[in-house]
């Protein structure tokens, strides 16, 4: 039996009992069914990954885990210590921005049709700090780069234009200072 899925760019609206915005950190052992695994202790403690940026490490042995996770924070602390305890996590744990670098990159596609309009998504690009990746009669590919609301802030302004697709990458991070991440 077939669903009909409508795809669209906007977030649903936040539950009252979920907060969002947490972001954790892993490092891991790169083998099959590591993030499987680790899917599983969120899906218990009723989590939704909002985004999953996973990287080898400099060392090809072990991975890198971002996740952008959004739950109830009364069991947050709890699933930080169930995934130290898998055996194919070497360590996890939760960053703020204040404690870390966070960027996310969002490509997104733009009808550009007229010289005018083309303008217009230009200024646009230029205030956010962005770059013009592809650039045709009809449309235009955007890159728009840096914390998460500033990523937000550009496709809201962008969506007073017929946006036809966006990709965003979800988060990544480093700590600050010597902390490791």
């Amino acid at each position: 039996m077939a669903r009909d899925i409508k795809t669209t760019d906007k977030k649903p609206a936040p539950r009252a009992d979920i907060i969002g915005g947490h972001t954790l950190s892993m490092y891991v052992v790169n083998e099959p069914g590591v993030l499987m695994r680790i899917c599983q202790i969120f899906a218990r403690r009723a989590y939704n990954i909002d985004s999953v940026v996973v990287s080898q490490g400099r060392d090809p042995a072990f991975s890198r885990l971002t996740l952008g996770i959004s739950g109830d924070p009364a069991g947050l602390h709890q699933i930080i210590l169930q995934c130290n305890k898998l055996v194919d996590v070497i360590h996890c744990s939760e960053h703020t921005s204040q404690q870390a670098v966070v960027r996310e990159m969002a490509l997104i596609k733009v009808k550009a049709e007229g010289p005018e309009t083309r303008t217009e998504l230009l200024q646009i690009v230029e205030h956010f700090g962005g770059k013009t990746v592809d650039l045709t009669e009809s449309s235009m590919i955007i890159r728009i780069e840096g914390a998460s609301d500033k990523v937000d802030a550009a496709t809201r302004l962008l969506a007073s234009y017929e946006i036809i697709e966006t990709v965003r990458t979800g988060k990544v991070l480093m700590a600050r200072g010597e902390v490791a991440t």
